[in-house]
């Protein structure tokens, strides 16, 4: 297992792994919202990656967009647009966030990072969120 930032830990629930990237559910219950981590130690920017890994990414990326699709839908969270994010300025290891935006969402149409407090999952609503993104990304 690679190093994973503890405020990945405090803030989402493992999903499983692809081929490149660590997937986490973020545990704020008023956006579907995933989490890609590349494994690999010391990782910070996407120019740390190699070519051949900076394609995966974009793949698992996209795929994890018709995850984040479907767990919206899932979720009565129809999502409008995609937002996709590798900020990385509080959490410094590389990783990328893919949230499912609609019209409604509290931030709209601003951004999700800093806007009120996350709200979290029941246990049952957390449990069937994950098995979605898992089913979805076919883990």
């Amino acid at each position: 297992m690679f190093p994973i930032d503890p405020a990945f830990i405090a803030t989402s629930e493992a999903v499983g792994d692809l081929a490149l990237c660590h997937v986490r559910l973020q545990t704020d219950a008023r956006y579907p919202w995933l989490v890609l981590i590349p494994r690999g130690n010391k990782l910070r920017e996407l120019e740390d990656l190699g070519p051949i890994d900076r394609n995966q990414l974009i793949t698992e990326i996209v795929r994890a967009g018709v995850a984040v699709r479907a767990l919206g839908l899932a979720m009565g969270l129809g999502v409008e647009k995609l937002n996709v994010g590798a900020l990385g300025n509080i959490t410094r290891q590389l990783h990328v966030h893919v949230v499912g935006r609609r019209g409604d969402d509290p931030a709209w149409p601003g951004p999700v990072w800093g806007f009120g407090a996350a709200e979290a999952y029941e246990a049952d609503v957390l449990a069937y969120g994950i098995a979605t993104a898992r089913k979805s990304l076919g883990l």
